[in-house]
């Protein structure tokens, strides 16, 4: 898994905007065993601009496992905290309230990404057709911003079908950007020979997710999708929790005053990454968009560096061969 690319110059094109919170100028990271120049200033209303020509904002409010019945009062906070960007999938059964949250944010509805996803029993083309049909007759939007296939399941039929279906629902302007989620590099490499071969029928992948964070870095994947120019999204970026007792977390959060998971994030954004931190805390939705006064400096990043490991704390599919 060696990156043979200077990842400053294999990232999506940012864009700043809505200087919501405090920003910063943005030093150095290290990669592997080479320091890289990024020289980007964030701040909350910072995005990427996609392959589709849309963009994506940089910190992303996640809301699996966000019972229905709390998912519209934590997606409006979010929203008043300054997030843009909401995360959600068939498979959460939370995109009413999420919905229903940017109806009533008093926000414009451009001004607000969300993104669903085709769940993994709904993989083939008229499966994925419906699913995706469901999602708007559920939330009752125009449009949605990003659709993911979730898994890479269904066998090879099953997801270049799916694929066929997001494609068809992009050109009618329904969907406006589209990608995959926990797709391994094969199952990349499936879909960009179908891509290839379909011409102007295949589209491009604009997003891809996965749980990423310094002990699942998954630098085969991200080095492939950098080279493609797709964005990438981290679930899980603060672990679930499971490292807080980390020492180099401790460590680093008392050199910069900041807790653990906001060490974590900046992490994430330095790293060129779409942090998708999930909560229904009001006070810790804030401090994950409190990451934007401080910055990592190399040897900071050089201590987060562990390019041998392997330690998802979720699923992960990217494993399956069927």
């Amino acid at each position: 898994m060696h990156m043979h690319t200077r990842l400053g110059h294999q990232l999506p094109n940012l864009i700043h905007s809505s200087p919501i919170s405090k920003s910063s100028a943005f030093a150095s990271h290290c990669h592997r065993a080479m320091a890289t120049q990024v020289p980007h200033k964030f701040d909350i209303g910072t995005k990427f601009k996609l392959n589709s020509g849309y963009e994506i904002p940089l910190l992303g409010y996640g809301v699996y496992q966000t019972p229905a019945d709390v998912a519209e009062q934590v997606t409006l906070h979010a929203f008043q905290t300054g997030y843009r960007h909401v995360d959600s999938a068939r498979a959460y059964r939370n995109e009413q309230p999420v919905a229903d949250a940017i109806r009533n944010s008093g926000l414009k509805r451009e001004d607000i990404f969300f993104t669903s996803k085709v769940p993994p029993r709904s993989m083939g083309y008229e499966a994925t057709q419906k699913a995706i049909n469901s999602s708007f007759v559920q939330t009752g939007l125009d449009y949605i911003d990003l659709y993911l296939i979730h898994a890479p399941y269904g066998g090879k039929e099953g997801r270049l079908g799916s694929w066929k279906a997001l494609v068809e629902a992009q050109k009618a302007g329904k969907i406006r950007s589209i990608g995959v989620s926990n797709y391994g590099v094969h199952h990349l490499d499936e879909l960009e020979a179908y891509i290839n071969s379909a011409g102007d029928d295949g589209s491009k992948i604009d997003v891809g997710q996965w749980e990423i964070h310094p002990w699942l870095p998954r630098d085969d994947i991200v080095e492939w999708s950098r080279k493609r120019g797709v964005a990438i999204e981290a679930y899980c970026p603060i672990v679930r929790g499971e490292r807080a007792g980390e020492e180099v977390l401790q460590e680093l959060g008392k050199k910069h005053g900041k807790t653990w998971a906001q060490v974590l994030l900046r992490w994430s954004l330095q790293k060129g990454f779409v942090p998708l931190p999930k909560s229904v805390t009001p006070e810790r939705i804030e401090q994950n968009a409190d990451i934007y006064d401080f910055e990592l400096d190399a040897d900071d990043m050089k201590a987060l560096d562990f390019p041998n490991s392997y330690a998802p704390c979720s699923w992960d599919p990217t494993t399956s061969h069927d």
